[in-house]
């Protein structure tokens, strides 16, 4: 690492008990580095981890956090906002969805801007490959152009908030992720007890792309764009080698010793998802350039071995809260 936080600073986190969040707090206290955790509830915060933390109450939607969250902060890890794939995307829901990130981002950064020059250094916050919309067989870069589509506009929405603010000294980051791989959280879990019981199958066809990335190498590089100064802008956060969706049924049913031939017709997720369906029935052929040339190792470049990699990895000793 280039800089060790606990002593010389400390990493504050929005979304700190999400799914990714958890992982990211652990890694990021076992390498000795300060934490600062902002959310609603700060006491649930504090019991959603084993080790002692910072918490400070911040609704994101209301107002920038309070200063004192920032002392000694040199770096921010932005995760916060309302889940993406939690049910039917009405226009309420679009509506949150889209506050809780363009809303909550802008309010973050008004508090970043008023520490002045003392204040962090990096921001390295979420985004999503949904920003590339769905391209079909198109090999998709950090320099492509963004796609169509309500996930894609609330990508774009999000990153100009981060991107653009132009705070002095402070280098900007979004990592646009992909489908994480972990048993706690994510596609994945959600796709385990059917495969489980031999249920599993391609989804709508199982020809588009899935772009995925284990929830280990994530971790890493979230880590690795708060050390990397020269890391900045847009970072695709997905494995080097993007498959098929009826090859990643293969591999998962592979792994889990279980057939994975019963297909999911795609208008039997539209009827129950609505336009939320895209999420599965679309994709992308994405590909990590900026992090492979900045010199981020991948660990699990490989489906079958990133997913026996996330289906034995030991659960965390953290809860949601």
């Amino acid at each position: 690492m280039l800089e060790r936080m606990g002593q010389r600073g400390k990493v504050l986190m929005t979304g700190a008990t999400g799914f990714i969040g958890r992982a990211i707090a652990h890694h990021l206290h076992g390498s000795d580095r300060g934490l600062v955790f902002l959310g609603r509830n700060p006491e649930a915060i504090r019991r959603a981890f084993s080790f002692p933390c910072e918490a400070h109450a911040w609704d994101a939607l209301k107002d920038e956090p309070p200063a004192e969250a920032f002392s000694r902060v040199t770096g921010v890890v932005h995760l916060a906002g309302e889940p993406i794939a939690a049910g039917r995307w009405t226009e309420d829901r679009k509506r949150r969805l889209t506050d809780s990130r363009v809303l909550g981002t802008r309010n973050l950064l008004s508090g970043i801007a008023k520490c002045g020059p003392g204040g962090p250094k990096v921001l390295v916050s979420s985004s999503a490959i949904g920003f590339y919309g769905d391209r079909g067989d198109e090999v998709l870069t950090e320099e492509s152009r963004p796609g169509a589509g309500f996930l894609s506009e609330l990508c774009q929405a999000w990153e100009t908030e981060v991107l653009g603010s132009k705070i002095p000294g402070l280098r900007t980051v979004c990592i646009r992720t992909g489908i994480v791989l972990g048993q706690e959280g994510g596609a994945l879990q959600k796709m385990l007890p059917p495969f489980r019981l031999g249920l599993g199958g391609p989804v709508a066809g199982g020809r588009q792309w899935m772009s995925w990335i284990t929830l280990t190498d994530l971790v890493s590089l979230f880590d690795f764009a708060l050390s990397n100064p020269t890391l900045t802008g847009p970072v695709n956060g997905t494995a080097p080698e993007p498959v098929r969706n009826a090859d990643f049924t293969r591999a998962l049913g592979h792994v889990l010793h279980r057939p994975a031939f019963m297909p999911v017709p795609g208008t039997l997720l539209r009827l129950g998802m609505g336009e939320s369906a895209s999420l599965v029935t679309e994709g992308q052929k994405v590909l990590p350039a900026k992090a492979l040339k900045a010199g981020f190792k991948f660990r699990f470049g490989e489906v079958e071995a990133g997913l026996r990699q996330a289906l034995a990895a030991r659960p965390s000793l953290t809860s949601s809260a």
